[in-house]
């Protein structure tokens, strides 16, 4: 992964860039709070930072001048020379096209942040050797000794960097390496750096699932010499552009994060500097194949790496399926407050575990961070780094096992071999996203399987031992009934295996991540002297301080009232009065241990003769509870509606018009007596919907948008715009995490006189014309939507995928609902049906069985803690479908004959989460398990011939089992 070319953004050719002003402000806010924050630990106490770039180049290479200059401004100014002082910005730059760009941020630097923005431009064959002094004399400021900081590992190139680090150099300045300060503020990614990265890793995965495999997949079947350059050089013009991996990026905006690389022959190099040779694909039986795509958009990097086995060993597919348990246990530990070498150290304990003979082929490395830079320096996941991990930052995670030799009855030729693979995630509070994760990594997904058949001619460069069955990937193959059912079969237990274990590992305690906050957060008294003196030994409660006094041993313990689980009065035959109070406490499920070795009090009762008082500590004590956790349920529902940024608005001008759509309707619509259209417009940030009325506003911002959805009207009378929100917004009175904007495109016709007329007037030429209007203006409400949706670059819409669509019951009523790419819809009719396919944790088909007409559709959420989403009432003529559609996206389902109570189910699974593992974990709900001990049958109709003699008794599939014999009885008298 050679870093090669130049990583700056320029503008597209034939537009006019300009600077976004509120970013610019904003990010030098945070260049200056942070620089003064660390100054002492990462910035090496500088009084001064100096930053020259260096002159245009074709080049890819990455660099911490490029990366701050986007950054900043969005775009890379060649051979400048930037200058940050306590006080003051200085541009020295060699064209007047760079300062006019730059004078725009000179007077919002000035009112927003008090900081004077300063421009040298050198006049054509001058040396700059003036305006140069005029930037060191502002660095000294009066002052003998100034610590300069610099990037020490850039070497000056050009005559104007080289002038000026001689001069630099000669003014005795104190220099320190400020690459650690840049590396941490670039770590965490704001809202739009995390769009850009996402559009990457889209096209990155895009291009590997729909133009690498289908590749792989052809040369093999049809036997073809094709050398690692050559598909190197497909690869890249996929990326460059976006149209052949059926992806809608602007082709201005995209670029190869390093060369694509393919690696086959025995000949692996796994470091990210590796390269693709111009030996030939190799792909006899035993052999490896290892792809890795990084893509690029806006300058933001993205990477994806696969392995591919062909006719794989007992060996590879064992060494595989390790490194797949250890690439994923690695994902799964990159949570915020964790240390870097925490995540590598989840990896290697799996193999220790699973394999401890491949330790050492084990890479050393398990990636690295990305963003504007393919490594962000600082940030290696290793064994030694102690960098804590926060929110928002991104990875490319990357794990291999190098050179493992092959079992000496191994017919490859090559008789090494090395395993690979790489995803970019980003760290969340809670569950890491994975980008790149629907590019399958899973056994059954990336092995190329044996026909019977033998190729019909052998590959030139083979002996005669190594003609092989023509080969097919698994999921880019169409296969006849009884092979599909049993690869499904074999996948769905792959998954299953892969559910429990990750399942288990997240109730165990592994989703540390999240913020909620926790009883050991809070404090009754912050010191000794604030807890109020005893008047006597008896129970007191504290309102001011939330906290409750009890005696114990001749002293007030006070604890906050949070930690008490319950309290209770129970009063014996002897009028003795006793209050129980059990706590919360670490050790329990959910709740693990914070310090190994400390004592917690688990629970203390009391006795008392006064009745009265017992009876008022204890309600004093549960009101006081009650009341805390109101406001912690009020906390966590403001806590929804997070404070957004504002909407910068884009003004029309002479360059500028905000994209906008007309004549729409929002839902939810907003109160009033009469409703009236409005105007969707894309601005900076976000999207703003009005009406003419002044308290009619809904802004949505793209940082908030988790899904955007289009749906164009093709049977319904609705062209839709939805948008499934992260957090919730206001639309009027009304809190919601869904809004949608739409048109009818069909005028609501009357037919007057009933059929007949309708029927009369087929012919009429006035009703074919209206047919035709109103088909016109169908198709011109889509492509006005369409050219919206396509527009906004910010966003990439979804839409959905009609023919995997089936009806069901959602509400109240039957709906048509349909999966897209990321989600399974319904937005026709309120309430909406959004969700998203990443969230799900498992499928359960329920009232499964021959005979029924109908059957429903049960989505268990990763978050226990959801209600589970039920569909009823789907046809049974959909369920193979369904079965395909869910296996495709590798999500696990189960079958059941009965619906089940799903409340008091998760209510257990997170109550005793050992005991789930131990009864098997979801393979509880598998019904294959339960006929283990039954005759086998046969779930389908399939091949049935029934009995000459009992055709009559079929025609009937629908009566009650207990009326069959009954009924048969009848039809044979009647007979």
């Amino acid at each position: 992964m050679a870093d090669s070319r130049n990583g700056d953004a320029r503008a597209p050719p034939g537009h006019t860039y300009a600077i976004d002003v509120m970013k610019f402000i904003s990010r030098t806010r945070a260049l200056y709070a942070h620089w003064n924050e660390y100054s002492s630990d990462l910035w090496g106490s500088a009084d001064a930072l100096a930053v020259p770039t260096h002159p245009a180049s074709t080049d890819l290479r990455y660099l911490k001048s490029s990366a701050l200059h986007i950054w900043l401004l969005g775009y890379e100014f060649p051979d400048t020379i930037m200058v940050f002082t306590s006080k003051q910005i200085h541009f020295l730059c060699s064209k007047k096209r760079s300062a006019t760009l730059l004078k725009v941020v000179k007077q919002p630097a000035h009112d927003e942040l008090g900081i004077d923005v300063v421009m040298h431009v050198k006049a054509k064959g001058d040396d700059g050797t003036g305006q140069m002094d005029a930037v060191l004399g502002a660095i000294h400021d009066g002052k003998e000794s100034q610590v300069v900081g610099h990037i020490a590992r850039e070497a000056p190139q050009g005559k104007l960097l080289e002038t000026w680090t001689e001069r630099l150099k000669n003014a005795k300045f104190q220099f320190v390496d400020i690459t650690a300060g840049l590396s941490d503020i670039f770590a965490a990614k704001d809202g739009t750096e995390i769009i850009n990265v996402k559009k990457a890793a889209y096209l990155a995965y895009s291009v590997m699932r729909n133009v690498v495999v289908p590749k792989l997949d052809k040369v093999i079947d049809e036997e073809r010499d094709v050398t690692h350059t050559m598909l190197m050089g497909l690869t890249e013009k996929a990326i460059l552009d976006p149209t052949k991996a059926g992806v809608t990026l602007k082709p201005e905006c995209v670029d190869i994060c390093y060369p694509p690389i393919f690696q086959s022959g025995g000949k692996f190099d796994l470091k990210p500097t590796a390269i693709s040779n111009d030996d030939l694909l190799t792909y006899d039986p035993g052999s490896i194949i290892i792809c890795s795509v990084g893509a690029r958009y806006n300058s933001y990097c993205s990477n994806v790496a696969r392995t591919y086995l062909i006719d794989a060993t007992n060996l590879q597919i064992k060494a595989y399926e390790v490194l797949l348990k250890a690439h994923e246990a690695a994902i799964n530990a990159m949570r915020p407050g964790r240390k870097l070498s925490t995540v590598y150290q989840a990896a290697l304990s799996v193999v220790e575990k699973e394999a401890p003979e491949l330790v050492e082929k084990l890479t050393k490395s398990a990636g690295t961070g990305i963003g504007l830079e393919f490594r962000e320096s600082g940030l290696n996941i290793n064994a030694r780094n102690d960098k804590v991990l926060r929110p928002q930052m991104v990875f490319t995670v990357s794990l291999g096992f190098q050179n493992l030799e092959c079992e000496t009855e191994s017919r490859s030729k090559n008789k090494k071999f090395s395993l690979f693979l790489a995803d970019t995630v980003i760290v969340k509070d809670e569950d890491p996203e994975i980008l790149t994760g629907k590019c399958s990594k899973l056994v059954t997904d990336v092995t190329y399987f044996k026909d019977e058949k033998p190729r019909k001619k052998a590959r030139t460069s083979s002996g005669p031992e190594n003609f092989i069955s023509k080969t097919s990937l698994r999921s880019h193959n169409h296969v006849d009934s009884k092979d599909e059912l049993q690869m499904r079969k074999q996948h769905q237990a792959e998954l299953a295996r892969l559910k429990n274990e990750e399942t288990v590992r997240r109730l165990t305690g592994d989703s540390s991540g999240s913020t909620a906050k926790t009883s050991t957060d809070y404090v009754a008294y912050k010191n000794v002297s604030d807890v109020p003196q005893a008047r006597d030994l008896m129970i007191q409660v504290d309102q001011k301080n939330e906290a409750v006094l009890l005696p114990i041993y001749g002293s007030m313990v006070p604890f906050h009232v949070s930690k008490i689980r319950t309290v209770s009065n129970q009063e014996d035959s002897n009028r003795n009065n006793y209050i129980r109070v059990i706590f919360s406490v670490p050790g329990t499920p959910f709740n693990p241990l914070k310090s190994q070795g400390a004592i917690y009090l688990k629970e203390v009762s009391f006795r008392s003769k006064d009745s009265k008082h017992s009876s008022e500590v204890v309600q004093a004590i549960k009101n006081l509870r009650r009341q805390i956790n109101a406001r912690e349920s009020e906390r966590t529902e403001r806590a929804t509606l997070v404070k957004q940024e504002k909407l910068q608005l884009q003004l029309a001008g002479n360059k500028f018009r905000p994209l906008r759509l007309s004549g729409l309707w929002i839902r939810p619509q907003f109160s009033g007596r009469k409703r009236i259209p409005g105007t969707l417009e894309a601005h900076a940030n976000g999207l703003r919907y009005s009406t003419t009325r002044p308290n009619e506003t809904v802004d949505v911002l793209f940082a908030n948008v988790k899904h955007a959805l289009f749906q164009p009207a093709e049977k319904e009378m609705l062209t839709i715009l939805h948008f499934h929100l992260h957090n919730h917004i206001m639309v009027g009175n009304k809190k919601t995490k869904d809004v949608q904007f739409y048109v009818e495109v069909m005028d609501a016709v009357q037919s007057l006189g009933g059929g007949g007329r309708r029927s009369s007037l087929a012919d009429d030429p006035d009703e074919i014309y209206e047919e035709q209007r109103e088909r016109d203006r169908k198709k011109k409400i889509n492509m006005d939507f369409n050219h919206f949706a396509t527009r906004v670059s910010a966003l990439e819409f979804d839409q959905p995928l009609r023919e995997l669509g089936f009806s069901g019951v959602t509400d109240k009523e039957t709906v048509f609902i349909i999966p897209t790419s990321s989600c399974l819809v319904m937005l026709t009719e309120t309430p909406f049906l959004v969700v998203s396919l990443s969230e799900i944790e498992i499928v359960n088909l329920e009232r499964v069985v021959f005979g029924n007409k109908h059957f429903d559709m049960a989505i268990v959420f990763k978050d226990f803690k959801r209600d589970v989403v039920k569909i009823g009432s789907i046809p049974t003529s959909c369920l193979e479908g369904i079965k395909k559609w869910i296996d495709a996206i590798d999500i696990k389902y189960y079958e059941s004959r009965v619906n089940l109570n799903w409340r008091t189910i998760l209510k257990n699974i997170t109550d005793d989460p050992q005991g789930f593992r131990d009864d098997g974990g979801w393979e509880v709900l598998d019904l294959d398990v339960g006929r283990d001990s039954e005759p086998e049958e046969d779930d389908s109709d399939q091949g049935y011939e029934p009995p000459e003699d009992a055709e009559e008794d079929e025609s009937d599939s629908e009566v009650d089992e207990d009326d069959s014999e009954n009924e048969s009885e009848d039809e044979e008298k009647e007979d």
